[in-house]
């Protein structure tokens, strides 16, 4: 399993972005969380295997429709243990 941490930026807080991450986490098998930041990013962390990591990275440049998202970073992580995906 692979890990990774995920930055984002842009309009993406207050358009259902955590709502719509979860979702497609969920559909792709992955563990870890999505959360709202203080300067306005919002933070995901998943686990899963390296092919679904990055479907879920390509889909968090687009985000659900009212979304304008500006930049994706990424970082890779040491294995985390999560219990299935949730928004913070």
């Amino acid at each position: 399993m692979a890990s990774a941490r995920f930055l984002v930026s842009g309009l993406v807080q207050g358009v259902f972005f955590r709502a719509s991450t979860t979702v497609r986490a969920r559909e792709l098998g992955l563990s870890g969380y999505a959360r709202n930041l203080a300067d306005g990013r919002v933070e995901v962390v998943a686990c899963g295997t390296p092919d679904a990591l990055a479907v879920l990275e390509a889909w968090l440049h687009e985000g659900p429709p009212a979304a304008r998202v500006e930049a994706v970073g990424r970082e890779e992580l040491d294995e985390q243990s999560h219990v299935g995906f949730s928004k913070r």
